[in-house]
């Protein structure tokens, strides 16, 4: 065995050096940027270089590229088809002249914007766009994948070389790493005017010239095709293979033909078997030993595959057949410890959005909200009422990034949050349909828009109903700490709210509590619960100072913000006091405001404290309320805002103490004289 590996090797190197002397005269300058794959991509036993992608040759380590995709019966619209590729579904849909959702009939050619970079090792990168799959059925694998799902936007070689899991060990589950093939232009391309590069899928019975003709609009011509994929004018093109388009302007449907002239009825033949008439006789017999050497190459070649592939096989026999060190990832799958393409605002959280939640098409928002009339919009909001089959919701608009809050909402489930129910991409605004809190917000109750709070010797104003009574108001802050409690300990990886405020706390039918708008909210790590920021945002008022002033963000951050909550809850002002109005009438005096979180310091200390307390409740409230409850729970507020925050207590903490108070209020009779009620202890 050994004798004959050793003499075809002899044979194969005799063959390689008659190859040079004939062919190395006669071959084209090299002006070209990539290796056509040739449809070597079907054969995933190898793995020639052409088949890992695209080399980075480029003047640019980076660039916008764009891809071609059709459209199937599953990604059939921007949004899924964005989600599969990892691209934005508002580039898509600006590039081919349609919204966002759009359902396309099946086949139907996309232009997909692309960010292509470099990537891997430095001895052996390639120019890619990295998307990603979760496998989901059994029986699939890298050569599925890449062919059938990505339409040969990849190859089952790049993949099994960029994922570490075993062919025969693919499951439902596993999320792979998917190297889309892109490019950037060469120096040489980009004088010669192309600055893009196009992926295209080719077609059964497509040519270059064919190709060159589709993309004309664009600047594509047959030479700066020939020349990016290292092709002849004679040489066949494979279907379902990518090729290289170099274009002078961006791709979009309006400067493309989709459906250009039938190409011609067949592609020339890989061997003429007639010469040209104008054909030399040098030309001739060269032709003729290109013949000869091309048969003695086959059969070398297939002789050397035989003797490769046995030894190949052997070989594979010993090869590891589990991946390295996993990582347990979101869909309960594993993922290796190779870094996850950081994903972009319009791709990562419509990802996990079609996952959980409703696509909803524009039109069904318009009939919902009666074309987002202004009797449906809240108090002068982006925010709309709506009604979809007959089931309440509100329409958010948004407008920039909404990855935050759509990570969020679609991983939390709890009854005291605002649920996130579906979502909607159009012309680049997102719509974001939430269910619906009937009674509005925390702020509205407390401080009624448009009224005037009527108070003669501490009485209410009876006209004014939409108050909320002591009991209401506990219940309130109770479910307002459930959520927090649920958000900071019992959710994974824990989330800090950051803007927890009383506009943003709603109120349902049943006036119980419901936390809305994350749009700041932030994750933490487990073990290091703090995060340092120098982009402080927020609410004047709400805000701890340890995050005014250094940036500071942890649990206790939250605790603060209730602290406020709980005080508005009392008194019903608002979390900065305006001390000149009645006097002057000028509340944009600053010198002269009070933050309500040091307000209570004053009140909760020295001499009088029944008395300054009492001055502090809300006046709506009258005598209504228990006033050794309000005490401890004046008490419990003033602790959550504490300029130290170690001195705050945790939100689990805080949980436990307005269970006690709930539970208290619930058992007091307003009828009862306030001199007869039972003195209550958060030590009980």
């Amino acid at each position: 065995m050994a004798f004959v590996l050793r003499l075809w090797l002899h044979l194969l190197l005799l063959l390689l050096l008659l190859v040079v002397i004939v062919f190395v005269p006669h071959l084209p300058p090299c002006e070209a940027q990539q290796s056509y794959v040739n449809n070597l991509q079907l054969n995933c036993d190898q793995n020639p270089n052409t088949t890992l992608g695209f080399v980075c040759n480029g003047a640019s380590t980076s660039c916008t590229s764009y891809l071609t995709f059709r459209s199937t019966p599953l990604y059939n619209n921007p949004v899924n088809i964005a989600y599969l590729l990892n691209a934005d579904a508002s580039q898509i849909a600006a590039a081919n002249n349609i919204s966002d959702i759009d359902t396309l009939p099946t086949d139907t050619l996309l232009i997909v914007p692309v960010n292509c970079s470099c990537s891997g090792p430095n001895n052996n990168r390639y120019y890619q766009h990295n998307a990603s799959y979760t496998l989901n059925r059994q029986g699939e694998t890298y050569f599925t994948v890449s062919n059938d799902t990505y339409q040969a936007l990849t190859t089952c070689q790049s993949m099994e070389a960029q994922n570490s899991y075993n062919l025969r060990r693919l499951v439902p589950g596993l999320r792979l790493n998917v190297p889309l093939r892109c490019a950037c232009s060469t120096p040489n391309q980009t004088a010669a005017g192309y600055r893009y590069l196009l992926t295209y899928l080719v077609r059964q019975g497509n040519n270059v010239d064919y190709i060159a003709g589709a993309f004309s609009g664009a600047g594509a011509d047959v030479q700066g095709i020939l020349d990016a994929n290292e092709l002849t004018p004679d040489q066949i093109i494979y279907f379902f293979t990518p090729l290289l388009v170099p274009l002078t302007t961006p791709p979009t449907r309006l400067n493309i033909n989709t459906r250009p002239s039938p190409p011609p009825p067949a592609s020339p033949p890989l061997i003429p078997t007639t010469p040209s008439a104008q054909t030399g006789g040098g030309s001739d017999s060269r032709k003729w030993v290109f013949i000869g050497v091309g048969i003695a190459v086959l059969v070398l070649f297939v002789s050397g595959f035989a003797i490769w592939f046995f030894f190949l096989r052997r070989r594979r026999r010993h090869k590891a057949p589990f991946p390295p060190k996993q990582l347990a990832d979101e869909s309960g799958g594993v993922t290796t410890a190779r870094p996850l393409p950081n994903w972009s605002v319009s791709s990562e959280s419509i990802r996990g959005a079609l996952e959980t939640l409703t696509l909803y098409k524009f039109e069904e928002l318009e009939k919902a909200t009666e074309s987002f009339s202004e009797s449906n919009r809240i108090n002068g909001s982006s925010v709309y009422r709506g009604s979809f089959k007959g089931d309440n919701a509100v329409v958010k608009i948004m407008k920039g990034d909404v990855t935050r809050e759509i990570g969020v909402l679609r991983q939390i489930n709890h009854s005291h949050i605002l649920r996130l129910s579906g979502f909607c991409l159009h012309q680049g605004i997102t719509y974001l349909v939430y269910e619906h809190a009937e009674k509005g917000s925390l702020t509205d109750w407390l401080r009624p828009p448009n009224s005037i709070i009527m108070v003669q010797h501490n009485k209410r104003n009876l006209n004014d109903e939409q108050r909320l009574d002591w009991k209401q108001r506990v219940q309130i802050a109770y479910d307002v700490a459930d959520a927090l409690n649920y958000l900071h300990n019992f959710t994974n990886p824990p989330y800090i709210h950051k803007n927890l405020k009383s506009s943003n706390i709603l109120l349902d039918a049943n006036m119980r509590a419901k936390v809305a708008n994350f749009g700041l909210a932030r994750t933490l790590d487990t073990d290091d619960q703090s995060i340092m920021t120098r982009h402080v945002v927020g609410t004047y008022g709400y805000m701890a100072p340890e995050y005014i002033e250094n940036g500071l963000i942890t649990p206790k951050l939250d605790v603060f913000a209730l602290g406020v909550v709980i005080l508005e809850l009392l008194s019903g002002k608002e979390p900065i006091i305006n001390n000149n109005v009645g006097k002057n009438g000028n509340e944009d005096d600053e010198s002269d405001q009070t933050l309500l979180s040091g307000s209570i310091k004053e009140v909760m200390s020295g001499e009088n404290v029944r008395e300054k307390l009492q001055e502090f409740m809300d006046p709506w409230l009258g005598e209504e309320y228990p006033a050794e409850l309000a005490y401890s729970m004046a008490q419990l507020a003033r602790s959550c805002v504490a300029h130290n925050l170690d001195a705050r207590p945790a939100v689990s903490e805080l949980f436990m103490a307005l269970s006690k108070l709930l539970s208290a209020s619930l058992d007091w009779d307003p009828s009862y004289q306030l001199q007869h009620s039972t003195s209550f202890n958060l030590s009980d």
